[in-house]
């Protein structure tokens, strides 16, 4: 298991629920988010600046 600090950027939402949704979906990709904040917001790009903390599942290998 190994843990990433992520910067993302997400395009900002109707809805402070569509936002957060968006996040998670976009963070799963990355691995299991620990947690995440915005930290920005661009309101002329219409972008969220996210950081986060994710978990990643290391997958074992074996000889065989």
């Amino acid at each position: 298991m190994t843990t990433h600090f992520i910067d993302a950027e997400i395009d900002l939402q109707e809805s402070p629920a569509k936002l957060n949704q968006e996040i998670e979906k976009e963070l799963e990709k990355r691995g299991t988010p620990l947690r995440w904040a915005v930290t920005k917001v661009d309101t002329e790009k219409q972008k969220a600046h996210v950081e986060a903390v994710v978990i990643e599942e290391k997958k074992l290998t074996t000889n065989s």
